[in-house]
């Protein structure tokens, strides 16, 4: 008998497609997003049944503690008074980046996934990446101007103007595809697992599953971040007009 080791036939990033008149849809990713969305729903919903200032609820202290944290980020970047919107945008992000990788842990069976996270696939984390990136530059222009927003682009030394227009075009990039490898790297880090024999397979499966989830609450927490500070960068000059 040959003792040659077997080629695996591995192919992540596959997507259950859908197809609607000529246009093709992931329909995976759409599955996993509306997933993600209706359970942020019924929290809200929850949530806001269960409010209450004299017995509040697990629930609702576990959200008042990450809103005090996302707060405080805020107002030490940019100050809440500058752009409010700020907090509830990056708790959505995060609430939603979180939830769409838990649900993900949960196997289906099916090759591939039929609930596989939705961050694994680029354009979903284009989507998000657009909203934030977006969101600033329409905000920076209505709080400072056009010209009081991009002119730093164009300050001394202008010989790095070229630089700085690369810079702002490669923040959605960087933040898309941040979020992108991490959670893709675990769909591969999965197919891998599943190429190993059925009687080890069950340990190595538990110990990633619980690593992965750690990793689905860093970048959810990570692309949170990056929003409160990308949008800090509204702030300056606002801060700078007070004196």
């Amino acid at each position: 008998m040959s003792t040659r080791p077997q080629a695996v036939d591995i192919t992540p990033g596959e997507h259950i497609h859908w197809h609607l008149g000529g246009i093709t849809l992931n329909g995976d990713t759409i599955t996993g997003t509306l997933i993600a969305g209706a359970i942020i729903l019924i929290l809200g919903i929850l949530l806001r049944r269960g409010v209450s200032a004299k017995t509040p609820t697990r629930l609702q202290l576990a959200f008042e503690s990450i809103v005090s944290q996302v707060e405080d980020m805020v107002e030490s970047s940019l100050g809440i008074r500058t752009a409010p919107f700020v907090v509830p945008l990056a708790m959505t992000l995060f609430v939603f980046i979180l939830i769409a990788n838990l649900i993900a842990l949960v196997p289906t069976g099916h090759h591939p996934e039929y609930v596989p996270p939705p961050a694994s696939d680029v354009n979903l984390t284009y989507a998000l990446a657009l909203l934030v990136i977006v969101t600033m530059h329409v905000t920076g222009i209505r709080k400072r101007g056009f010209r009081g927003y991009y002119g730093h682009i164009f300050e001394k030394p202008r010989v790095m103007a070229p630089l700085r227009i690369i810079e702002e075009i490669m923040r959605p990039l960087t933040l898309a595809l941040r979020l992108f490898g991490n959670i893709f790297a675990g769909t591969i880090m999965v197919a891998l697992l599943a190429a190993l024999p059925v009687w080890i397979l069950w340990a190595p499966q538990i110990v990633w599953k619980l690593f992965d989830s750690f990793i689905g609450i860093i970048q959810a927490f990570i692309f949170a971040l990056l929003t409160v500070i990308y949008m800090g960068s509204v702030a300056p000059h606002e801060r700078e007009g007070a004196h």
